[in-house]
């Protein structure tokens, strides 16, 4: 099968994988930051009137073209594989979670597969401390990134940008990622705040200063300010590690998925067009998506996925022996995470069973 007889079948019923030959101009797309599946779904509330504004917000990156051939076959088999990252940048507005000391690393990112039939979908959430050996890359501006070994996961966007995460994420798993997105702190909050707050309930009291969060067991509705102090909470929940956090992410996140999806059933087309300015400005995309159109036919072949059908891992590891604030792949065990995906079929429980866990899980629900 060519390239574009794959790419035709993408966002139509029996949504295909792959994708369209690259775009001749760069590109970029719209979603939310560590939920990927979730604000896709905007995409099916008709809000074509407002293409020419929507469009203005959307400016891309094209993986493709920096990535050239180097990479996992272009699998047709109706399943598709995105990298979504949440970028810890401190420069502009998100300077008020830090200081800027020059670059920006992946403080999120998760592999999302959708399965044939788009009905259904797995996570795996990527620990930015785990030490990989990061493969050489070419940068946004044509140079080379030269390759390290144990090096943590998060330099190789801070090293090479979006390829060169892409590409890293390739490498470890073998396995050709679709689609890429980014969102940023800032455009997080605001795309919570416009959704009007993700109702939460935690069971244990969370009080983090370094996130500025300070939350009591029980349920509560959390603004944009309060959801990315939760997401970036490590030190005050479980063993303090950045697997604790990526508990409560994943946590957070089907929390978030059923929320946009109700939005989309109530219809209300100035909270929807509010969430979608929102969503395509917060977030950087390949170049494939680059279109409120293509966002639209991408969004209704996802429209099937509610947070009952996602099921969220985080990659095996372990802490490492030689640093205990690093963290290491179990090599069998992520060999069956993405043997299982590359071959479209369920994570089995086994590939976890014995990982570090960082004993957070649980207390948000």
């Amino acid at each position: 099968m060519t390239e574009q007889s794959k790419s035709a079948r993408i966002g139509g019923a029996g949504s295909g994988r792959r994708r369209k030959p690259p775009a001749p101009r760069s590109r970029r797309t719209a979603i939310l930051v560590s939920g990927a599946v979730a604000v896709l779904v905007l995409g099916g509330a008709g809000l074509g009137y407002v293409y020419v504004k929507l469009d203005g917000n959307i400016k891309g990156v094209d993986i493709n073209a920096q990535l050239g051939n180097d990479r996992p076959d272009d699998v047709d088999d109706g399943s598709m594989d995105i990298l979504v990252l949440g970028s810890d940048s401190r420069a502009g507005d998100n300077g008020a979670y830090g200081k800027d000391e020059g670059g920006a690393r992946s403080d999120t990112a998760m592999v999302v597969h959708v399965y044939e039939g788009h009905k259904k979908a797995s996570v795996v959430s990527m620990p930015r401390d785990t030490l990989i050996d990061r493969p050489s890359c070419t940068d946004g501006r044509g140079g080379t990134v030269a390759g390290e070994q144990r090096a943590m996961f998060n330099t190789a966007y801070e090293a090479g940008g979006p390829a060169c995460a892409v590409k890293t994420v390739e490498s470890m798993s073998g396995i050709r990622m679709d689609h890429y997105i980014e969102v940023d702190f800032t455009g997080f909050k605001k795309l919570i705040d416009e959704l009007g707050g993700v109702e939460i309930t935690t069971t244990t009291a969370i009080k983090d200063d370094k996130s500025h969060l300070d939350l009591r067991p029980g349920t509560h509705t959390l603004d944009g300010e309060q959801s990315l102090g939760l997401v970036r909470t490590r030190k005050s929940v479980g063993d303090g590690s950045d697997l604790g956090r990526i508990q409560l992410q994943q946590a957070f996140m089907k929390a978030f998925i059923d929320q946009v999806k109700d939005v989309g059933v109530l219809g209300d087309p100035t909270k929807l067009l509010g969430l979608a300015d929102a969503a395509t400005k917060a977030i950087t995309p390949d170049s494939e998506l680059d279109s409120v159109k293509e966002l639209m036919g991408f969004a209704k072949g996802l429209s099937g996925i509610g947070a009952q059908n996602v099921h969220m891992v985080t990659l095996p590891v372990e802490y490492d022996p030689r640093d205990l604030n690093r963290v290491i792949p179990l090599e069998a065990q992520s060999r069956q995470v993405w043997t299982a995906l590359k071959n479209d079929r369920p994570i089995p429980a086994s590939a976890t069973r014995d990982a570090a866990t960082g004993k957070a899980d649980g207390v948000v629900r």
